[in-house]
């Protein structure tokens, strides 16, 4: 510790190099926050909390007066089913305002990508073959969004802007909703926003109630050739479900960002289907800057016994 009234943190990741991506903004905004890898923590018990992105099963074991652990990204269902994580310690996450821009741009990119067809254009330019292609009004073509949080509410108010037919599947009407949106709530949501839409874009957060949520059933209420960007969590789709849904023309394709698996096992059968769009889970980033911001902010405010305002309600699961 460096000092009376610094907060001591540790590092938990074993697929990321924490300090190398965050470590100088870190130290950079502030002194009183410090942070550690484990093998340079001295004194376990004078760790107050951690930095996290999906810690294993025995990451928080050494830290007996751990009080919160928060992810450097939006997700935190890794957290609140870690086996080794007390319900005492508090949970938080990093909101990047920043990384809500660049999910909203993935998934217009993705929606136009197929909508202007420029694959085909793509494959016409490398054959020099000067062929325009027809087009449709945006809002003709509806486009089906699961989840309203931060991600969700960029998404949908970029596919709105564009002109696009949205329905939105959000736990409840939002405060402000977009002009020309479609808000659906209740039990039957998701079908219903689902139902004869061109694209489904999945921006749930993970909880009990939205595990397998892009299965057989919702892929069959899509319009016949629709579109899947999946862009929430690897578990929010049943994989089996995915590539007899493409053959049974259910779906004419799939961008798909995130995996049960990652990084995606170089055999899948995924990686070498002509209908899939994979990218390595890149949708959307956190900046370290942002992130070195909330996180001292956080710390601060356990040191000083204040609200957390990156705070996870555990209930809710996000």
């Amino acid at each position: 510790m460096t000092n009376a009234n610094s907060i001591l943190g540790v590092y938990l990741s074993d697929s990321l190099d924490l300090d190398a991506i965050y470590g100088n903004a870190l130290r950079d905004e502030a002194s009183d926050v410090v942070l550690r890898h484990p093998n340079e923590i001295d004194n376990p018990e004078d760790v107050r909390f951690a930095i996290c992105w999906l810690p294993n099963d025995q990451a928080f074991e050494s830290y007996p007066n751990l009080e919160l652990a928060m992810s450097i990204g939006a997700g935190v269902d890794a957290l609140l089913a870690h086996p080794g994580l007390s319900d005492e310690v508090h949970i938080a996450r990093v909101r990047d305002p920043h990384q809500a821009d660049l999910m909203a741009g993935f998934a217009a990119h993705e929606v136009l990508h197929r909508e202007r067809e420029f694959t085909t254009l793509e494959q016409n330019a490398a054959k020099a073959h000067w062929a325009p292609l027809a087009m449709r009004a945006p809002a003709s073509r509806k486009v089906a969004v699961l989840g309203h949080g931060t991600m969700g509410r960029a998404v949908v108010k970029a596919l709105a802007a564009l002109g696009f037919s949205v329905h939105v599947a959000c736990r409840s009407e939002p405060e402000a909703p977009v002009e020309s949106v479609t808000y659906l709530t209740g039990d039957g949501a998701v079908m219903a926003a689902a139902d004869g839409a061109d694209y489904l874009i999945n921006v749930l957060p993970l909880t009990a109630s939205t595990e397998n949520v892009l299965n057989k059933a919702l892929f069959a209420k899509l319009a016949k050739g629709a579109w899947l960007v999946q862009i929430g969590r690897g578990e929010h789709l049943v994989e089996d479900d995915l590539i007899p849904a493409l053959e049974q023309g259910y779906l004419g394709g799939a961008s798909l960002d995130v995996f049960r698996e990652e990084p995606l096992p170089a055999d899948h059968p995924f990686w070498q289907h002509e209908c899939l769009r994979i990218t390595p889970h890149i949708a959307s980033d956190s900046l370290p800057e942002v992130v070195a911001g909330q996180v001292i902010d956080t710390a601060r405010a356990l040191r000083d016994g204040q609200p957390l305002a990156m705070g996870v309600d555990r209930a809710r699961g996000y």
